[in-house]
């Protein structure tokens, strides 16, 4: 009714609930269509899909102006991190328990990120922001610690989002929830909007997905690809299913029956002139 289907009492995720695109037919509303620029590639396309989080997400408040913090440097807390950068907050500081991940940060274009395991966010965060602190956390870690730690030390009468989804419900702080006057704020996917502007923000460079591709497999080594998710969790980031690959196998096959047509040809000519040769001696 509120036109925010992506929290319907009925939601049926594709994929999860509902039948996803690992079929031979898929089907989608038109109106759930999101046209990609022409020259965006089939790799950036793939990518829309978590970018749309990261915009969805980075609008459930306003950062504009203000200190972040994003506690979870996965691909989503990356591009929730990158979507705040360019929707103007002051400084953005992601923290995580990965070098690699924030080494990936850093490359994207978040010049602020900590790893926890080697200073606490409470350490950290006075060294950045100063007295300014911070105005808005980003919880995309999806462990206990990480929410807590961000209700400690945020802002008082300050926003944290809750992105991650959680294995097990945390115990929160309902000193610093009512005493600080915190408010926590859920974000549950995406809406069409989020795609449009996804589409946009990649299309103009303004969000950097290139460092965010891990791994890739061909399209034959569809399970094994999920295999490697499964057992490489710590050690990648964005793993794609190349399609390219199978056009380029057609392509290949369609040249050599093109050439194996054009040497029966040429070996009939040659035939037909070794006949007429030998006629025209008789």
């Amino acid at each position: 009714k509120r036109g925010q289907y992506n929290v319907c009492e009925h939601l049926r995720v594709q994929a999860f609930q509902a039948d996803g695109a690992a079929q031979d037919f898929f089907v989608v509303d038109d109106d759930r269509v999101a046209k990609l620029p022409e020259g965006m590639s089939l790799d950036y396309g793939a990518m829309i899909e978590p970018s749309a989080v990261g915009a969805h997400a980075s609008n459930r408040t306003d950062v504009k102006g203000k200190n972040v913090v994003v506690s979870g440097a996965g691909t989503i807390g990356n591009l929730i991190a990158q979507f705040c950068i360019a929707r103007g907050a002051k400084n953005v500081l992601i923290t995580d328990v990965s070098d690699l991940r924030l080494a990936k940060a850093r490359e994207c274009g978040i010049k602020h990120t900590l790893n926890i395991t080697k200073k606490t966010l409470k350490e950290a965060a006075p060294e950045l922001f100063g007295e300014e602190g911070y105005q808005v956390g980003f919880e995309v870690a999806g462990v206990e610690v990480s929410i807590r730690s961000l209700m400690e030390t945020i802002e008082k009468g300050s926003d944290i989002v809750v992105v991650a989804v959680f294995a097990k419900d945390p115990a929160l702080s309902m000193f610093y929830l009512g005493g600080h006057e915190l408010r926590l704020i859920g974000s549950m996917m995406y809406r069409h909007e989020d795609y449009r502007t996804a589409i946009d923000y990649v299309s103009k460079g303004i969000v950097n997905l290139k460092p965010l591709v891990s791994n890739r497999f061909a399209f034959e080594e569809y399970d094994d690809a999920y295999k490697f998710i499964d057992t490489h969790r710590e050690t990648s980031m964005k793993v794609l299913i190349d399609f390219e690959q199978i056009e380029e196998k057609k392509h290949t096959a369609n040249n050599h029956r093109n050439w194996k047509q054009s040497q029966k040809i040429a070996n009939d000519c040659r035939n037909w002139k070794r006949l007429r040769e030998r006629l025209q001696k008789v």
